[in-house]
């Protein structure tokens, strides 16, 4: 895997919701793909939102799993990559680091394995004990999971390829776990998903005096120990790509018709693989 000369740090926070923020990474990664933006990380601090996979539109009880998510607050949308429902609290950290890629189909276990090695890392830093590995009865299990002592979950991650280019995102609860169990318990019931709320945990309810802004600074040291970074800003562009994109995340109301996805032409790998 070639190492970048250095990763643009984008930190913008997209105030139109989480569709819109999908949206804006299914830029980049074409951006990037198509050489006009260089490699870069977002890394933002999401609203509350439900992302829901292409797979969970599927099934039957798809329509009861986003009222459920409404009437809990948070906000449904479907997600660029993954395999099953995951949620942003209102207190989590988002990520989405976009890699140029010459050969669509090499790297990928390696990229999973990096991506949460320094989370896991940085989650080391803030006193965590941060272990890499899935724990049994998680939400959109994985195995590239990090979890808490082996218990509790706080950090998935997925990954989208296209031809040129990777996308590797998820999401770190920080605080608000107890809400996260909550709306996760009727989301997995109503999609008929197997899933054990006690597994949800936080950075916070591990290292209580742990912030967001602690978090991000603490993947940042990590991946600054790496790789060169520097600060940017998202272009107009790009922007201006996403508003176009956003209907393709959006979950409309009538969630029994909901729009056709992002199209997946060069292949995609999604942490649960069926």
């Amino acid at each position: 895997m070639p190492v970048p000369q250095c990763i643009r740090v984008l930190r913008d926070r997209v105030p139109d919701g989480p569709a819109r923020d999908t949206a804006v990474c299914r830029a980049l990664l074409d951006a990037v793909a198509r050489r006009e933006q260089p490699e870069s990380l977002r890394l933002w601090r999401p609203d509350a939102a439900l992302a829901f996979a292409v797979a969970d539109r599927t099934r039957p009880g798809f329509p009861r799993a986003v009222a459920a998510a409404h009437a809990a607050g948070f906000a449904p949308f479907l997600r660029l990559a993954g395999g099953h429902a995951a949620v942003y609290t209102g207190v989590s950290l988002a990520f989405a680091w976009t890699r140029p890629l010459d050969d669509a189909y090499a790297g990928l276990e390696d990229r999973f394995r990096e991506l949460s090695s320094l989370v896991a890392g940085a989650l080391r830093r803030l006193g965590v004990d941060a272990r890499v590995g899935p724990v049994a009865g998680e939400y959109c299990p994985g195995a590239h999971s990090v979890n808490a002592r082996g218990r509790v979950k706080l950090m998935g991650v997925g990954q989208r390829v296209v031809r040129g280019a990777a996308h590797v995102g998820g999401v770190i609860v920080v605080n608000d776990a107890a809400r996260a169990r909550e709306v996760l318990v009727p989301v997995h019931a109503a999609l008929g998903l197997d899933f054990d709320p006690s597994t949800v945990g936080g950075v916070g309810e591990e290292s209580p005096a742990a912030t967001c802004e602690d978090v991000a600074g603490a993947l940042l040291a990590e991946l600054g120990a790496r790789y060169d970074l520097a600060e940017a800003q998202l272009e107009a562009a790009t922007h201006a790509r996403a508003r176009a994109l956003e209907p393709q995340y959006r979950i409309e109301a009538d969630a029994a018709a909901p729009r056709s996805p992002d199209p997946r032409p060069a292949g995609i790998a999604d942490e649960s693989r069926p």
